[in-house]
């Protein structure tokens, strides 16, 4: 074992080396003596990005000489305001129809499926929870991220709890004020989303470019200097609004965007700008070649100021390149776009009137013209645009770009943060082996498991090997004794099967049994260390990890072939159970909590977010290391 694992000592990529199902003691002393002759991988910066992921990763890398070339492109057939098509599957519970519409839209190319099931025929929190529990179950699917998208938050949350990957949840706004703000933020951290903040405050959606940047701006100092929020996850929509509508107020809609953007880009570093691209035209719905020419035309100003992603239908955008626009419906659609005259809309429905509404922005057809017959050619009209109007020109006086300071974390940290890091940036170290294998070796009986605690507990104990730490101390003691004396600076308290979930299989799920169980594993490693410390003074810092292991029940995976959207436990029961864990091995003194053998992402999460909710309602943090498989 420790020559099939020398390549990866070779190669510079270990800081630590541990062993899992089948090890022990001697496959550590083993271990460690092959790796003990190569330096660990040393500690480096990590690029600054918005990294989502589905069961793949996504890390968003912009180009700034060319966003349209790394837009990202947000599915919006998943969305029961953008297909009528999956609003009647989802009011109709044709499920398989919804999740094929899914399946289509990253065919077509969707880097992210934005999710929204808001109406008023539908129940949105079972409806969003089953729908994403049938996404999951389907990897050509799932390998995307997801936008959650509710105006409701608790449908935003019911979604979370079901999606493995890193979201987008959209979205947030200061339209109920700061105190709720702060809240959704917080519950979105713990949930590590990236989160959509739409530009609404207490006094309503913004509509110009000075209260886009406004409001935006005032968002994003909460989430970054109070709340802690990573600025490469915040997303602001600045409203794309209708323009084209015959009203004077709406002509200048899509140039506030534009202009916004490039500010808000450049007052909050990080941010990054979506939006709703449909509603650009949505005047213009039922007539396909100007409201494509519209979102194509939008897409390319929109991209030149910052524009990031944004909620499109994914094979249009890629196939309606701004270049191949026929140039008169550009000309006419660009007057309007970017409010270069006060009769544009006007030539616009004129305009309208006159072309094919199935044909494309980049195969305009007159009306009644044969199928397959060569575009028309409209002669161009007089522009009266004066030479020297640049609509989109940035204002010559902005104001200077805020200093930020790092965010300073309330939470007292541990020591031991300082003291691991300097133990892995010195050498590779090595955390303990198997638990279980070692307790085979002692051939232990029912009564064994049993001891006076349990001599009268009305089911079978054996095999239940967290239990021991109650009744046979001694073996798991001993056991601890044996890794550290073999090289471990890491050993795991015998939790793994620790939680109220796994516990109910042996009838003792109460949380005092469950709390027990974790405090005394706890202490005994910690007992152990310290006797191992005693005779070996010199062989310091040793550390104990409280194990939090992946229970028997998964949050992805149906246990119901027939039903695969179906669950055998939810989020919110798992989380419970992780914190109650936490809580007990936290008592008992762990230094650091081990979120291992995680076969499931999704638990993984849970896990995550029950320490996050531990860590501030303790007031403190501790290192988390997770194991994956």
């Amino acid at each position: 074992m420790a020559e099939e694992i020398r390549p990866f000592c070779e190669e510079g990529l270990v800081n630590a080396l541990g062993g899992c199902c089948g090890t022990s003691p001697e496959h550590i002393a083993a271990i460690k003596a092959m790796a003990s002759a190569y330096p660990p991988r040393q500690c480096h910066p990590v690029e600054p990005l918005m990294r989502l992921s589905g069961l793949e990763a996504l890390n968003y890398e912009p180009n700034p000489q060319n966003m349209r070339s790394t837009f990202l492109k947000i599915g919006e057939r998943c969305n029961v305001a953008g297909s009528r098509i999956f609003k009647k599957a989802i009011q109709e519970g044709n499920w398989d129809k919804a999740v094929q519409i899914a399946y289509s839209q990253v065919q077509a190319g969707a880097d992210v499926l934005d999710i929204n099931v808001d109406d008023g025929l539908i129940d949105g929190v079972p409806a969003m929870t089953r729908f994403i529990n049938l996404l999951v179950t389907d990897p050509e699917i799932s390998k995307v991220p997801f936008m959650i998208d509710s105006s409701k938050f608790a449908i935003v949350q019911a979604g979370l709890k079901a999606s493995q990957g890193k979201c987008i949840a959209n979205s947030i706004s200061l339209k109920e004020g700061e105190e709720p703000f702060k809240q959704q933020a917080r519950e979105l951290m713990r949930h590590g989303a990236a989160v959509v903040v739409m530009a609404f405050d207490e006094t309503g959606q913004a509509a110009s470019a000075e209260d886009k940047v406004r409001m935006c701006k005032r968002a994003y100092d909460i989430l970054v200097d109070q709340i802690g929020y990573n600025p490469q996850d915040i997303i602001f929509d600045p409203n794309i609004l209708t323009i084209g509508t015959g009203l004077p107020e709406h002509n200048n809609y899509a140039v506030d965007f534009f202009t916004a953007t490039s500010e808000i880009k450049r007052l909050c570093p990080g941010a990054k700008i979506s939006g709703g691209v449909s509603n650009i035209a949505f005047g213009f719905r039922g007539n396909e070649p100007i409201r494509r020419a519209f979102h194509s035309a939008f897409l390319h100003h929109a991209c030149k100021a910052g524009m990031d992603m944004g909620i499109v239908h994914a094979q249009q955008v890629q196939e309606d390149v701004y270049e191949k626009i026929d140039k008169e419906l550009l000309q006419h659609v660009e007057d309007v776009l970017l409010n270069r005259r006060e009769d544009a809309t006007e030539r616009m429905m004129n305009y309208a009137a006159t072309i094919d509404p199935k044909s494309t922005p980049t195969n305009v057809c007159r009306l009644g013209q044969a199928p397959g017959a060569p575009a028309v050619k409209f002669s161009p009209k007089v522009n009266p645009v004066p030479a020297d109007y640049e609509p989109l020109a940035p204002d010559a006086d902005l104001p200077p770009v805020p200093e930020y300071k790092p965010y300073q974390e309330p939470l007292q940290k541990s020591p031991v943060f300082d003291e691991m890091h300097k133990l892995f940036s010195e050498r590779i170290a090595y955390i303990d082996g198997a638990m279980g294998t070692m307790i085979q070796r002692y051939k232990l009986e029912e009564a064994d498991f049993r001891a006076d605690r349990y001599k009268d507990h009305p089911d079978e104990l054996k095999g239940d090997n967290d239990i021991l730490v109650l009744t046979r101390p001694d073996i798991i003691e001993s056991i601890h004794i044996q890794y550290l004396e073999s090289g471990a600076d890491i050993i795991e308290t015998n939790t793994f099967n620790g939680t109220s979930i796994s516990q109910a299989d042996y009838n003792l799920q109460a949380k005092n049994e469950v709390y027990d169980i974790n405090f005394h594993a706890a202490k005994l490693a910690k007992g152990a260390v310290a006797k191992f410390l005693e005779q070996h003074p010199d062989q310091g810092p040793r550390f104990v990890a409280g194990a939090i292991g992946p229970t028997n029940k998964t949050l992805s995976v149906s246990p119901s072939v027939e039903n695969p959207a179906f669950r055998g436990i939810t989020y919110d029961e798992v989380v419970e159970a992780y914190y109650d864990q936490a809580v007990a091995l936290y008592d008992g003194g762990v230094d650091l909590f081990m979120v291992e053998t995680i076969f499931d992402t999704l638990n993984s999460k849970a896990a995550i977010y029950a320490l996050e909710q531990f860590f501030e309602a303790k007031g403190v943090r501790i290192p988390v290391m997770i194991s994956g498989t």
